[in-house]
């Protein structure tokens, strides 16, 4: 649950864009329907479309438009969870199981390709082409950013500066977007473009590293996956990487031996490690910094509700349990 105050900002505004998405989903095809219907109802923050909204809030009145485009947003993040489940072969997210442990690998590659070309289908309707410039960028990085965290899994000898690469990529891109796209639709100076793409990269860095965090340490019911996921898969994440270096030999090579074998064998032990190792405070310190990037990057605006709104979004990324 998001904090009451953004809450009360875009309620009905937020109304608005799920009745959108809902509509733009429908399709002939049945098993289409099925799959999306079930996405769509599976919960999520819906942070992505708030960001949008929110954004085009600083500026005056939220419009149609921008409906149009949270829905485009969360569209394209739709159809990257799903395609994500079928590579990383999750069965559980946000508490449910995944479609692909439902409805099979291939129905959810193919409607995740379904709803990635109704977004553009949309981006398209709004005829603004520094909108679908931003969004189809985005998109293109989004896909690079999952190739690199690919080509990463099972190698443990990976920097730290490559791995917040593909945080980068593959996460804080559509929060960047999101946030830019609000700004652009309203017509925003360059520079209060540039502070709101600021605040959105920001802020979606924030997010990733408390859901590393969250992978080692948060309750699974909470966060709505099983813990030790990203560890199952042999993703070498922030704690686990900053773990390994500041541990003892025994215990580096154990955490090296999970990261480079995949499973969770050892996630007890791994677990210990990380938390006896200073790595969960040193990754949240990380995110720290990078919540208060947002907020710096948004001090200009005057005040209002949306800009309160933003700066709780901030804070709420990293006090987060779920």
């Amino acid at each position: 649950m998001t904090p009451s105050i953004i809450q009360s900002c875009i309620n009905d505004d937020m109304r608005m864009v799920d009745t959108t998405i809902r509509q733009s989903l429908h399709s002939e095809v049945t098993l289409v329907n099925q799959v999306a219907e079930y996405i769509i109802n599976s919960g999520g923050k819906r942070l992505r479309p708030m960001l949008v909204l929110l954004s085009a809030g600083l500026f005056g009145e939220i419009q149609a438009q921008h409906h149009q485009l949270a829905a485009v947003v969360e569209f394209i993040h739709t159809a990257t969870l799903l395609h994500d489940d079928v590579v990383d072969e999750s069965s559980k997210r946000r508490g449910q199981s995944t479609a692909n442990a439902l409805f099979g690998n291939a129905a959810s590659v193919l409607v995740g390709d379904f709803v990635y070309s109704r977004a553009f289908q949309m981006m398209v309707a709004v005829q603004n082409m520094r909108v679908m410039e931003v969004l189809s960028n985005a998109t293109n990085v989004i896909a690079e950013g999952e190739v690199l965290q690919l080509l990463n899994v099972n190698n443990a000898d990976i920097s730290d500066e490559a791995y917040l690469q593909v945080i980068h990529y593959k996460t804080a891109k559509l929060f960047e977007a999101a946030t830019r796209l609000g700004a652009i639709i309203s017509e925003a100076s360059e520079k209060d473009e540039a502070a709101l793409t600021a605040y959105g990269m920001h802020l979606g860095t924030a997010f990733q590293l408390i859901d590393d965090i969250l992978d080692l340490s948060g309750n699974s019911e909470d966060i709505g996956k099983n813990l030790g996921d990203d560890l199952a898969e042999g993703k070498p994440t922030l704690p686990l990487l900053y773990a390994m270096r500041n541990s003892n030999a025994e215990q580096s090579q154990l955490i090296r031996n999970a990261i480079e074998q995949g499973g969770l064998e050892h996630l007890t032990q791994v677990v210990e490690i990380v938390k006896n190792s200073g790595a969960l405070d040193h990754v949240k310190k990380i995110a720290e910094a990078e919540s208060a990037q947002c907020r710096a990057a948004i001090a200009h605006f005057p005040e209002s509700k949306f800009k309160q709104a933003l700066i709780e979004l901030a804070d709420f990324a990293v006090t987060r349990s779920f």
